[in-house]
């Protein structure tokens, strides 16, 4: 769904922040282009690019991007497909292999790399870190490495920061109503104040948490900004 009906939709992820550092992709970079284009954001305003992980549904749309877009950094996981990395240099752009916790700029942090796993097979996953005068926001892709273990290792990491939001993909649709209400119940316990659960969460997780989190259940749809 979207805010604009010109705005193109599809199965796919992606979030800019500041208005200079995009988070993911999408799948279509066409359609990215043309989301842009009617938000009124000019190319030239992306400074930066972080991809959570390699499927095509968060890093398709980047190709059409570091066409058009010349020598941006580009963040991502150290275990992703080398020719991922030889394509962005092919590109005249600069693959960056995230450390854990690498300040990207002012209070913006990627996770780095946490392993999940997909399909029986490992997957290499960051997600990113905001720091706000509300708390921090996580902003995760698919959460592969589960949400809940996410949650964790960015508390574990920043014991003296609230976390005022968990945004992004949580990787639910699979996941049992008793599976899903055990992590609701744990956010509550890391006091994780607001969530928006996106992409590949799920109707059924979608549900519970909002069951759970009432008027802190944040709704999003294509072209919305978020004033945190």
């Amino acid at each position: 769904m979207a805010i604009n009906t010109q705005l193109k939709t599809g199965w796919g992820f992606s979030c800019l922040v500041n208005h200079h550092i995009m988070f993911d992709t999408g799948s279509n970079g066409a359609a990215l282009l043309s989301n842009l284009k009617l938000m009124h954001i000019p190319l030239s305003n992306i400074q930066k690019i972080i991809i959570s992980h390699e499927h095509h549904d968060h890093s398709g749309g980047l190709w059409e991007i570091l066409k058009n877009q010349k020598n941006l950094p580009v963040y991502i996981c150290p275990d992703f497909n080398p020719a991922f990395k030889t394509e962005i240099k092919a590109f005249q752009s600069n693959p960056i292999e995230s450390k854990p916790f690498q300040k990207i700029e002012e209070n913006i942090f990627t996770t780095g790399e946490i392993k999940g796993i997909y399909k029986t097979s490992a997957i290499p996953e960051q997600s990113l870190i905001l720091k706000t005068v509300k708390g921090l926001v996580i902003i995760t892709g698919c959460a592969h490495p589960g949400i809940l273990n996410i949650v964790k290792i960015v508390k574990k990491f920043f014991p003296e920061n609230n976390i005022y939001m968990v945004l992004g993909g949580f990787h639910l649709s699979a996941a049992s109503e008793a599976e899903i209400e055990l992590i609701v119940k744990n956010f509550q316990v890391l006091k994780v104040k607001k969530v928006a659960p996106l992409h590949c969460s799920g109707d059924q997780a979608k549900k519970i948490f909002k069951k759970y989190y009432g008027d802190n259940f944040i709704t999003l749809k294509v072209g919305e900004t978020l004033e945190i």
